[in-house]
């Protein structure tokens, strides 16, 4: 049988081991990856671990995600790739008017849409679980009750968002036990937060939007200057949707339509399509210049036009346009970087976890307050975070994005797949805000072009465009792939904090089972059995 189109080989300063087996959960934090494995050995699918795992993750890494994010998912059954949109919408009183200079406050009850985790747990399983719901909360519930030890990386980044979060209603008493973040190795407990999981599964999810719960939140949102009510949390919907993608290099790379900010992936991919990235050495100026570009044209593409998909005056199957992405990639100069603007298409703080069973289902999932403890509001008695994922409202009149009653937001969580011939290749996910779109084309420019594992793709180093010509570089490139940035015109720093290049988790199908890798940028795991 066929092997697998890469080397084995890990040349990277700090690889880690890919884990292979015949079921694999891979996330960011032990304890919850642990938390899936655990499901698929009492007889559970990969739905069931992938749930386990973003369960646990809401208090495990609270610093990234809550009861109160945000969730994509897409999922192989086996014959075909699904999408779901589990993103929230804003509150109905949030006109454009509502916000006196357009701008949403990036903290408090006013950066807040309505919070669609929940929801996403409760259709997922619906689907396709094969445990009792309340099964998959238990290793959850645990950890709120009997508490867990913190780890250095966790403890660190929840330290680093203490000032900006501690004045937030809630945030202290549920999160700064004693008055401060919890140390490394510390036992933390939320025991409240547990009692809400447990409501949760018991209810499938309903008293979240429609019982006790959503009365707890809007009461909450009253008190301090909200606009949230229980109306817009009994209107929330997740949405099924039909995954979009662009071929590359005998692959085809699928993402979720906007709102999400999927698509610059695919407009960049569909761009490189167009040069001979295989004939150029991997890590090398001539590459990553080539990939820097695409991701500004893409970028500069989407922040013009991706908004809730009810509201583009561009729909996504232009921006992807075969002849378009064509036309875009000849401004792409091989030789300097130049400024981008958004074209014109023809006319007509995050967790990322993936799991894998032995039957061939696969799940990619995201799940996000976004920007670390998201807003910052903590529901009193409860354990309830909340997102802010207001800020990605545009204050631009006229803008497609901008802010509405009952509208979801441009969104930055992105899972990802990748399929050959129509045959499932890869679940993967590069989690951290405007970095994941960019995450998800190195992943496969590494893998398509230079013929590396997944884990190698996920340890090699990154680039991340920020704006304009500046780009910021991780210290493992080379010194004269530096200078050729630079000698192209890039405004180049190289940052020695890995934290803001995003952490990848990836699968690979085999012939018979998976190969899991963990992004060693974060306490991530891949477990097997």
């Amino acid at each position: 049988m066929t092997g697998p189109p890469f080397t084995w080989d890990l040349p990277y300063a700090w690889p880690r081991t890919p884990v292979l087996a015949r079921n694999v959960v891979c996330t960011s934090q032990p304890l919850a990856a642990q938390a899936g494995l655990a499901m698929l050995a009492q007889g559970g699918n990969a739905i069931d671990a992938a749930l386990a795992t973003a369960i646990t993750l809401t208090l495990v890494e609270p610093v990234s995600n809550g009861i109160g994010s945000d969730a994509f998912a897409l999922v192989w059954d086996g014959e075909r790739l699904h999408g779901l949109n589990a993103s929230g919408r804003s509150p109905q009183a949030w006109t454009p008017s509502y916000f006196h200079d357009g701008l949403i406050p990036s903290r408090g009850w006013n950066s807040v849409t309505v919070p669609g985790a929940v929801s996403a747990w409760a259709e997922l399983h619906a689907r396709f679980g094969r445990l009792p719901f309340t099964s998959i909360f238990e290793p959850a519930i645990d950890y709120g009750r009997n508490g867990f030890l913190v780890s250095p990386t966790v403890a660190a980044q929840w330290a680093r968002q203490v000032p900006a979060m501690r004045s937030q209603p809630g945030f202290a008493e549920a999160f700064l036990p004693g008055g401060r973040a919890p140390a490394p190795g510390e036992l933390f407990r939320l025991p409240e937060h547990a009692a809400t999981l447990t409501t949760i599964a018991e209810t499938g999810g309903q008293d979240f939007y429609r019982g006790e719960l959503a009365a707890k939140m809007e009461a909450h949102s009253t008190a301090n200057g909200g606009a949230m009510q229980a109306t817009d949390l009994a209107a929330h919907r997740a949405d099924w949707v039909d995954p979009i993608s662009v071929d590359y290099r005998g692959y085809t790379l699928h993402e979720i339509p906007p709102n999400g900010q999927g698509i610059v992936a695919l407009m960049a991919i569909g761009m490189l399509a167009h040069f001979d990235m295989d004939s150029l050495p991997v890590d090398s100026a001539d590459s990553v210049h080539l990939q820097i570009e695409a991701i500004k044209l893409a970028f500069a593409d989407a922040q013009a036009c991706v908004a809730d998909i009810d509201h583009m005056s561009v729909p996504p199957h232009r921006l992807l346009d075969p002849d378009y992405l064509r036309q875009r990639s000849a401004l792409i100069d091989p030789t300097r970087a130049t400024p981008v603007t958004a074209g014109r298409p023809p006319k007509g703080g995050t967790v990322y976890l993936t799991a894998a069973d032995a039957a061939g289902m696969m799940v990619s999932m995201i799940q996000s307050n976004y920007d670390g403890f998201g807003s910052g509001v903590v529901v009193p008695g409860t354990g309830i975070s909340l997102q802010n994922r207001g800020t990605g409202f545009s204050a631009v009149p006229g803008h497609p994005n901008v802010v509405g009653p009952r509208k979801r937001p441009y969104h930055t969580i992105v899972p990802a797949f990748l399929t050959r011939h129509g045959v499932p290749v890869m679940s993967f996910g590069v989690m951290g805000g405007f970095m994941q779109p960019q995450g998800h084309l190195q992943m496969v420019v590494r893998i398509a072009d230079h013929g590396q594992n997944p884990q190698a793709a996920c340890d090699g180093p990154r680039f991340r465009w920020e704006h304009g010509m500046r780009v910021r570089l991780e210290s493992g490139f080379s010194a004269a792939t530096v200078d050729g940035l630079r000698t192209r015109g890039h405004d180049v720093a190289v940052v020695g904090d890995t934290d803001t290049f995003g952490s990848c988790q990836a699968i690979w199908r085999l012939p018979d089972g998976y190969l899991g890798a963990s992004d060693p940028r974060r306490d991530g795991q891949a477990v097997g059995l």
